[in-house]
């Protein structure tokens, strides 16, 4: 989180965070995660470290939540740290930000690729080069196992 903190928006910078959910304290499960965010206002970060210990993840400006479509803002990016940090922000070519349901949540896409998606058990996540950030695959291999994951708030 403190590596990150220079790379949020300008207004969130001196925002004390605090955690949200794990899944070593919560469990493995989406649904979950989604009753443990914060105020529908409240920006959130995603940290993933996966069974090969990559950690990488994302930041929404507006917490994850489940959806019908998706939301977010241009605020919205991906990161992975591999070894050292990487941020990969917007590039306006179009606004498919964060997107969940009970099964699957999304961040980032275009062309049926997903810059980070994760299962409804938390158990497996997959990253594409997607046109929303540009990104690169943010783990070692496209699919990944999930070692650890925690959300993060503002307090």
């Amino acid at each position: 989180v403190p590596q990150l903190g220079p790379q949020l928006p300008p207004r969130l910078t001196q925002q004390p965070w605090h955690l949200l959910y794990s899944t070593g304290r919560d469990g493995f499960s989406l649904r979950t995660l989604y009753r443990s965010g914060a105020r529908p206002d409240s920006p959130a970060l995603l940290l993933i470290k996966d069974t090969e210990a990559q950690a990488f993840g994302a930041f929404s400006a507006s917490a994850i939540r489940s959806s019908s479509g998706f939301y977010g803002t241009g605020e919205t990016f991906l990161f992975s740290f591999c070894p050292e940090l990487k941020v990969f922000r917007w590039t306006g070519r179009n606004d498919f930000f964060v997107k969940g349901d009970v099964n699957l949540l999304m961040v980032g896409g275009g062309s049926g690729r997903f810059g980070l998606w994760l299962d409804g058990d938390l158990h497996h996540g997959g990253s594409q080069p997607c046109e929303t950030f540009d990104n690169e695959t943010l783990s070692h291999q496209e699919e990944f196992c999930i070692q650890d994951l925690e959300l993060w708030g503002l307090a």
